[in-house]
């Protein structure tokens, strides 16, 4: 992938965290599965490489390529793709659009920030729920104190469903919640408060010991949230403040995400129906009753389907929908060459490392 280097220029990776990532898919052996499915999290400036999560936008192309590869029996017009994720020990569910034997790429589906459109790939995440600590809320709460070394408490709810998220108000990090990435970024104030509570946040989870060493941290992901208000997007135009149904600016390996994580948008939805919740508290009684969660990004809007068996109920939720749609097509495939003395055994072969 060319890790460590700002610009990844001697390998495949496209020098962001959004497109340094790797999906390792094969046939399951799981009766109840078609494709066992491990995501890989390169970092750009560190040797590093996170098995921790998922990803929901990586996880949204496994369906195709199974189809394609033929690692499943492909059925028109769709074939559900039982997809089990090695990473978090889950089980995701994807409906491919299938043309002729093969993943149907042309539609009308419009993803925000995405050019074009495509045929739209439904990702089911109800079996998501406790993805890496067995619990939709990890430490029974709704919502936790957190308190910061300059004295202060700040409210968090820690919630696992696709990965485990940490949902803060963007004012309690001095922020209004639609600030695009850049802004947030160069904030050192914010900042720093942002990635306390998100190392605070892990110790909470159990994935880290003491906070301090918890540096640059991938899980949990940390989401700010914010009521709705008309903001400026990445590509400098305005969104509508009755066209979403809350901000949320997502941060993990100590980079704000240009968009929306599909986990932490998974995540952000499945919070806003726990009463009590930092999410929920943002949002308008209305919206908490829908069917759909509008999810307002630096980049537009994201439509999460969320149900649950009993609407604004408490704890526990159980989720009879919590998906969205996505859309994936094959860029291309061929050979990767590595320069390295290890792979000199694979000389003679076609190709010493396929990658699809």
């Amino acid at each position: 992938m060319g890790t460590p280097d700002g610009m990844q220029i001697d390998g495949l990776g496209g020098s962001r965290l959004v497109t340094s990532k790797v999906a390792i898919i094969g046939r399951s052996t799981r009766p109840d599965t078609d494709v066992d499915y491990t995501f890989a999290q390169l970092e750009i400036e560190r040797d590093g490489i996170g098995y921790d999560g998922n990803c929901g936008n990586i996880s949204a192309g496994v369906g195709p390529f199974a189809v394609d590869e033929g690692l499943v029996v492909a059925t028109e017009p769709v074939t559900t793709v039982r997809i089990f994720n090695t990473n978090t020990g889950k089980m995701l569910r994807a409906q491919v659009p299938v043309a002729h034997g093969k993943a149907r790429v042309t539609g009308d589906c419009r993803i925000a920030g995405v050019p074009g459109t495509g045929a739209e790939i439904l990702m089911d995440y109800t079996d998501t729920i406790g993805a890496r600590t067995g619990k939709l809320l990890p430490t029974g709460n709704p919502a936790d104190r957190v308190e910061l070394e300059d004295g202060s408490v700040v409210q968090a709810t820690l919630c696992d469903a696709g990965n485990p998220c940490v949902f803060v108000h963007a004012r309690d990090v001095g922020l209004e919640g639609n600030e695009l990435p850049t802004e947030i970024m160069t904030n050192q104030a914010a900042l720093t408060r942002i990635l306390e509570i998100q190392s605070k946040a892990s110790v909470l989870l159990g994935f880290h010991d003491d906070w301090r060493k918890a540096v640059k941290v991938g899980l949990p992901l940390f989401v700010l949230v914010a009521q709705t208000a008309r903001y400026a997007r990445t590509s400098d135009d305005q969104q509508a403040a009755d066209s979403f149904d809350l901000h949320a600016r997502l941060l993990f390996l100590g980079k704000c995400h240009d968009s929306m994580a599909g986990t932490g948008a998974i995540c952000t939805a499945a919070a806003s129906r726990i009463r009590g919740s930092v999410v929920a508290q943002v949002l308008s009684e209305n919206s908490r009753a829908l069917r759909q969660l509008r999810i307002g990004h630096p980049l537009g809007v994201m439509e999460i389907t969320v149900e649950t068996e009993v609407p604004g109920g408490d704890v526990p939720v159980r989720f009879i929908a919590l998906g969205f749609g996505r859309t994936a097509r094959r860029l291309m495939d061929g050979c990767l060459y590595v320069p390295s003395a290890d792979f000199d055994s694979l000389a003679d072969e076609p190709c010493g490392m396929r990658s699809n």
